[in-house]
């Protein structure tokens, strides 16, 4: 009988899309050699096996264990029609909110970076009008109430002519945590606009372009040598005390092997407030970028991570439970250069059962209470809930107890965006990182807003297949 068994153990079925034509397609998960894969077949171009996890076990727990009630948004804003993804807006069938939903300003940058999800660069000379920006937040107001995180985008944000008329525009608006997503160019090199930055503070944050310590993968990544410039930012943000998070792309066998010095680097940092780890997305511009040798999958990242630095145990990276596939996390006090991990001290029910859908948990009570009842044994439950509303989020502010300052809280986090090879319907659904269409009248996720709705891409991909899903 042996000689009758599969390779692998079958463990699901998925709806995925073909890598060439982008058609919908079926899939099966299975489990083998210590894996993950995805098995898909396109009836036009043949088969194709994807590595989704390199460890089982996290895989599992991500779909068996961190299981969260979605959380739906205050409103949808498109039917279904052609089937999931091909009606993105949010449409009436997709289970999450939005946890941090990106306004891209501008298709405009001071770099043309050889991989970029936006095609952003020098020759793009667009910038959204004011009154389109404005339509955007308001729309992601409509659907959010009190937006959890609101990201200005672009492009290169900074570069947009308008560009503190539209902080000003977020800041009028109940958005609890406002961020500007920046290659650092103009905080390197203007003294008086990252001051003007600061004024900003509580509430803002700097989510900092930061690929790489070393010459090469930064010019593979992004054309030039930008050391300097990084080191000549934080910098300035270390003495204006900005909150930092530093954002990493990561591709396989170019900067996987720094991930470690990087966490370490950010603990030594007083403005930094923690390290994003992005894996290459397939979508945009990829110049020089091969898929098969590049990508890197969630698990062989945080992988790396607990191999090359001694600040995390496994059981301080943990799913996040309103997208467990895509995010995972680990909360530290940060003080001296050392970190006090408190992820793996906190029962994973508190974070499954308790509180709301997001990435931010400045309202989770019952994480705030576990944490308290954890580490503190001299305050009050009603300072409690001041200090930790503040330790345990993304908002640039700690109002804490006089053991805490601002310089002690610490997140990592690993956040995977889908793209045609490792595309999980599934997955899709749950998406809580959503981007607003320069229309004003859609929130889309970030996984299919770069595969089939970012420029002409919704006409010239997704059209055909629009009237191909009408036809079945």
């Amino acid at each position: 009988m042996a000689d009758r068994q599969r390779p692998y153990l079958f463990y699901d079925i998925a709806v995925s899309i073909c890598s060439t034509c982008f058609r919908r397609v079926d899939a099966k998960i299975v489990f083998q050699d210590g894996a993950v894969y995805m098995l898909k077949r396109c009836p036009a171009h043949g088969q194709e096996r994807v590595l989704m996890a390199d460890d089982i076990s996290y895989y599992r727990r991500c779909r068996e264990v961190f299981l969260k009630p979605p959380e739906m948004p205050n409103r949808f804003n498109t039917p279904v029609l052609w089937g999931c993804p091909y009606d993105c807006g949010l449409c009436t069938d997709h289970e999450q909110h939005s946890c941090l939903t990106l306004i891209e300003v501008t298709d405009s940058c001071n770099l043309r970076c050889p991989v970029c999800y936006a095609s952003s660069g020098p020759e793009r000379k667009t910038h959204r009008d004011f009154a389109s920006i404005e339509r955007m937040l308001d729309m992601v107001v409509a659907n959010e109430r009190r937006p959890d995180v609101v990201q200005i985008s672009g492009g290169e944000p900074t570069l947009h002519p308008d560009f503190f008329r539209i902080l000003d525009a977020a800041r009028a608006r109940p958005i609890q945590h406002l961020m500007v997503n920046t290659n650092g160019l103009r905080i390197a090199s203007d003294q008086e606009f990252a001051e003007r930055l600061a004024s900003y503070m509580p509430g803002f944050e700097i989510y900092l372009q930061f690929d790489s310590l070393e010459e090469n993968p930064l010019r593979e990544l992004r054309g030039v040598d930008l050391r300097a410039v990084r080191e000549a930012a934080l910098c300035r943000l270390n003495q204006l005390r900005v909150s930092t998070t530093l954002v990493v792309t990561v591709q396989r066998g170019l900067n996987d092997h720094e991930l470690g010095r990087i966490v370490d680097y950010a603990v030594s940092q007083p403005c930094v407030r923690g390290v994003v780890f992005q894996p290459v997305q397939t979508a945009g511009r990829t110049d020089g970028f091969d898929p098969s040798r590049g990508r890197i999958t969630l698990t062989e990242v945080r992988r790396r991570i607990l191999q090359q630095t001694a600040l995390f145990r496994p059981e301080d990276i943990i799913p996040v439970p309103c997208h467990p596939d895509a995010l995972a996390m680990a909360y530290a006090l940060k003080a001296g250069g050392k970190l006090m991990p408190l992820t793996s001290l906190i029962d994973p029910q508190i974070l499954i059962e308790g509180g709301r859908n997001t990435i931010v948990f400045e309202s989770d009570t019952a994480l705030q209470a576990a944490v308290f009842k954890t580490f503190s044994t001299n305050h009050s439950p009603e300072t409690a809930g001041a200090s930790l509303r503040e330790l345990l989020c993304c908002l640039p502010r700690v109002d804490a107890p006089s053991a805490i300052a601002y310089e002690n809280v610490f997140r990592l986090i690993i956040m995977q965006f889908q793209d045609a090879a490792s595309f999980d319907v599934r997955s899709v659904k749950k998406s809580c990182v959503h981007i607003a269409h320069p229309d004003g009248h859609r929130l889309i996720p970030f996984d299919t807003f770069n595969l089939f709705y970012r420029d002409e891409l919704e006409h010239t991909r997704l059209g055909p297949l629009r009237e191909a899903a009408l036809c079945v």
